[in-house]
């Protein structure tokens, strides 16, 4: 049995580089938009997993893989719910949850930004 502690104001140099948004199945629309990541539970294969996700500065379009709960711990982002136009402001502490299959418009508006989440696939 493990108790992992989350931290906050992770920064993207304490993640491990992980190519571009890209090159984990989104399109990026503005930016070069890097991606950095550090697991804290199983594999990105596996069925359930948790991990530090952080970006660079940027837009991108990402159709949900797997659902998804998470919460931001630096940086600010705007997540629009391309199915129903809705856009929502997200900043440290604020958490949202998205089903597998939800195509979502990416807008980080801070240098970097970095979440945690839970996915089950």
């Amino acid at each position: 049995m493990t108790l992992t502690t989350l931290k906050h104001n992770i920064q993207l140099s304490e993640l491990d580089a992980w190519g571009t948004v890209a090159d984990l199945g989104s399109e990026i629309l503005e930016g070069e938009v890097r991606a950095f990541g550090k697991m804290t539970f199983g594999a990105p294969t596996d069925p359930v997993s948790s991990a530090y996700f952080g970006t660079t500065r940027g837009k991108f379009r990402m159709v949900y893989p797997f659902a998804e709960q998470a919460t931001v711990v630096t940086g600010e982002v705007l997540l629009t719910d391309e199915s129903t136009g809705q856009t929502t402001r997200y900043k440290a502490g604020d958490s949202w949850f998205v089903t597998k299959g939800t195509p979502v418009l990416w807008d980080v508006v801070s240098e970097s930004f970095v979440k945690h989440y839970f996915a089950v696939v």
